[in-house]
């Protein structure tokens, strides 16, 4: 071996142990066309991905096709899935189970329907620990620290409150307590502020570039707008119609996009309408 090829091997080497998840798949579900077709994805150990795409274009299908959450007897699902080395497509449901909430975990649209009503929130939060913890000893300060990591109240009174009593951004972030708090290394985050008013739409933003920093956790977040994936994402890659045709930096692609389709998205986009004159406003 040349000496002079060492320093090129170990950046490559480095690069590797970079890539935290690789997905080089296709879906189809049952006789129909690909929905997915030759997806090549990589998130980076403690970055923000953003995967953009229209209504139908394969986003939701790529998140539950990486948790193995897709229906075996109807879909199809060909490639690999590599998570921290290990092929997830390979791995049986009883170990997805074990990997799922524990090492990647998932924050949905709405909360209400993800939370059950019926449930105190101490509850809820009770039985995501032990679904993966080997003792209950540390379950009230894990509880107290997930809350308090996401801004919501840590005290027995909140945590004795039902969604119903809840507001839409709160029962949000216990959602997100509850996928931050077996400390996972990647959180999906499938379209999940677009049930948000703007400014709640915001603040879960900004906890999601706040858990990202102060953790190091890596976060595929899902979205059509574009707007909230500039605002915390450091790359960025366009699904359409099961293919993605453009990744890159987020502000190299949003800036400068090569592709048809991330031009009309950019375009799409609704422009603020210019300030009126003194003159204009007095004409009114």
């Amino acid at each position: 071996m040349r000496l002079s090829s060492l320093p090129l091997m170990m950046k490559m080497d480095q690069g590797l142990k970079d890539i935290l998840l690789s997905a080089h798949l296709s879906v189809r579900y049952g006789d129909k066309p690909p929905v997915l077709k030759n997806v090549v994805l990589e998130v980076r150990r403690g970055e923000v991905l953003g995967l953009i795409g229209q209504s139908g274009s394969g986003k939701s299908t790529l998140a539950l096709a990486i948790l193995s959450l897709l229906d075996r007897k109807k879909t199809q699902t060909d490639g690999l899935i590599s998570f921290d080395g290990v092929d997830l497509l390979k791995l049986r449901e009883r170990e997805m189970r074990d990997l799922r909430g524990r090492k990647i975990s998932l924050v949905l649209q709405s909360p209400l329907s993800s939370l059950n009503p019926a449930l105190k929130v101490r509850t809820q939060l009770n039985e995501a620990w032990r679904a993966h913890a080997s003792s209950q000893s540390d379950c009230d300060r894990v509880i107290r620290k997930s809350l308090d990591s996401v801004s919501l109240p840590s005290s027995d009174e909140f945590q004795a409150k039902y969604p119903s009593q809840m507001s839409i951004g709160q029962a949000q972030r216990v959602l997100i307590a509850m996928a931050v708090m077996h400390s996972p290394s990647l959180m999906i985050a499938d379209e999940a502020t677009s049930a948000l008013d703007v400014i709640t739409q915001s603040e879960i933003l900004n906890l999601f570039r706040d858990l990202n920093r102060n953790s190091g956790m890596s976060i595929l977040y899902i979205s059509h707008d574009l707007a909230s994936v500039a605002g915390i994402c450091d790359r960025v890659a366009i699904l359409h119609h099961g293919e993605i045709v453009e990744s890159g930096p987020t502000l190299k692609v949003l800036t400068d996009p090569r592709h048809s389709y991330t031009q009309q998205l950019i375009a799409s986009i609704p422009r603020m309408p210019a300030p009126l004159s003194t003159s204009q406003a007095a004409g009114l």
